[in-house]
């Protein structure tokens, strides 16, 4: 299993926008993409946010991951994006 660490900034005056398109386009293409195991989206802090999703393999998760992919939200900059093993996970 990977997972992609994905490191963004977000306008406070276009949060709601921005949760919306979470909410209608980006979780879905997620959800759909192959080898998707599951994905967490932590609230923002001070306007900056962290997301972490895992996929079976590396590549699955690079082709689903900004900017891989061109899906964007109003407001929002992705700062980093890194891709790491799951060592360990418990359910």
């Amino acid at each position: 299993m990977y997972a992609a660490l994905v490191t963004l900034t977000i306008d406070p005056a276009q949060a709601p926008a921005a949760a919306a398109a979470l909410m209608d386009d980006i979780l879905p293409r997620i959800r759909s993409a192959p080898g998707f195991l599951t994905g967490y989206w932590l609230e923002p802090v001070d306007g900056r946010g962290f997301s972490m999703t895992v996929f079976e393999t590396e590549e699955q998760a690079r082709a689903a991951t900004p900017p891989a992919v061109g899906w964007t939200a109003p407001g929002v900059t992705i700062e980093s994006v890194e891709f790491r093993r799951v060592a360990v996970a418990v359910p």
